[in-house]
């Protein structure tokens, strides 16, 4: 990682998993509970590219589909 953090969009994707993937305090559940009815498991490696790639490309879907929309 950088010094000085010019490297976010390469970390996002595995910060938004992370949170996701966390037990709400209100809620005491997985956001990706909530939406998915599951649990979703990173691979053993969280700085694994394939997985950062996968995450990316998958936004990217949703993100075209929203503005398609």
């Amino acid at each position: 990682m950088e010094y000085r953090h010019s490297d976010w969009p390469e970390w996002l994707a595995i910060a938004e998993f992370a949170v996701n993937n966390k037990v709400h305090l209100a809620t005491k559940v997985l956001p990706f509970m909530v939406n998915y009815r599951r649990e979703l498991r990173m691979e053993a490696d969280i700085r694994r590219k394939r997985f950062v790639e996968r995450m990316r490309r998958v936004q990217e879907e949703a993100g075209a589909a929203l503005r398609k929309a």
